[in-house]
């Protein structure tokens, strides 16, 4: 990946008075190295992050994924982060995403052992083309997470809902997905509830009612879902959370991966059992999801 930019943060505390954040930002050469050997989000993963969608250098919904940053801060217990600064730290970022489509990173690490703060930094890349998830569609296939839906609630040690920086369960999803003819996974708890996919929200439409699964059972609450949810209230559509069981997904009118930067992926087979394919509302969904949002 060539990244654009890359904004290293001097992170300030969550009450800091301060308008005026310049002097604890250094932009630095996104080629050249930026951390240490210590670095505890290199060395286990110890961190959280958000991705931010980009269109043509308008940043997508930074408040919903300040605000995700922040819920992830506390359930990992890192230091609350100052969202005045990581606001001026994104607009930076933004500036220096230029035409077509982005994505902006914001992470924020547990630091070096024993130092003194976090470690928190900015970049900005160019998004993949997903033109064709986003047209043709993609296969998915179903994967037991390995916990019941139940389990958040019991061991909340094990930061599930938090948007960390230890993805390597979510990427060994999606190769074990592609080694059985898909594109992407759809985890299930194993006691037979939908979840969410490794980096997405899942929505299916049932009739003229837009489903995802309760935001329970540790599942990421999707910016991306959230912003299409109000869109289909002000088009008259019915949007609801609930608790899925596994044949909710089997047998949808149709269904979506929802991410920032991918956008409205279609479903076209769950398992290898075909999903209809609705082209034209899902083209609206995606105009939607382009068009500048706040």
């Amino acid at each position: 990946m060539a990244w654009r930019y890359a904004l290293m943060i001097d992170p300030a505390a969550s009450d800091d008075t301060r308008t005026d954040f310049d002097s604890t930002f250094s932009e630095v050469d996104p080629s050249a190295p930026a951390l240490t050997v210590g670095e505890l989000s290199t060395q286990r993963g110890d961190g959280i992050f958000e991705s931010i969608g980009v269109v043509d250098g308008h940043a997508q919904e930074v408040e919903a994924h300040l605000q995700r940053l922040a819920h992830s801060a506390e359930i990992c217990e890192l230091p609350a982060p100052h969202l005045g600064q990581w606001r001026e730290a994104v607009r930076r970022a933004e500036a220096a995403s230029g035409a077509g489509e982005s994505v902006i990173k914001l992470i924020l690490s547990r630091g070096v052992e024993h130092g003194p703060t976090p470690t928190a930094w900015v970049t900005v890349a160019p998004a993949a083309d997903f033109t064709e998830a986003r047209t043709s569609g993609i296969r998915v296939a179903v994967l037991d997470r390995g916990y019941s839906i139940d389990l958040p609630g019991r061991a909340p040690w094990l930061l599930l809902g938090a948007k960390t920086l230890s993805y390597a369960v979510n990427m060994a999803a999606i190769r074990e997905a592609k080694r059985r003819g898909a594109d992407d996974a759809v985890f299930v708890s194993s006691d037979g509830f939908v979840l969410e996919a490794p980096t997405a929200s899942l929505v299916i439409r049932r009739g003229d009612t837009f489903v995802t699964p309760a935001p329970n059972g540790g599942i990421l609450h999707g910016t991306t879902q959230l912003s299409l949810f109000e869109h289909l209230a002000d088009r008259g559509f019915a949007t609801a959370y609930e608790t899925l069981p596994v044949s909710a997904l089997y047998e949808a009118d149709a269904a979506w991966l929802l991410s920032s930067v991918r956008l409205a992926a279609p479903i076209t087979a769950v398992d290898d059992r075909p999903l209809a394919v609705d082209a034209d509302l899902t083209a609206s969904f995606n105009a939607y999801l382009l068009s500048p949002r706040d």
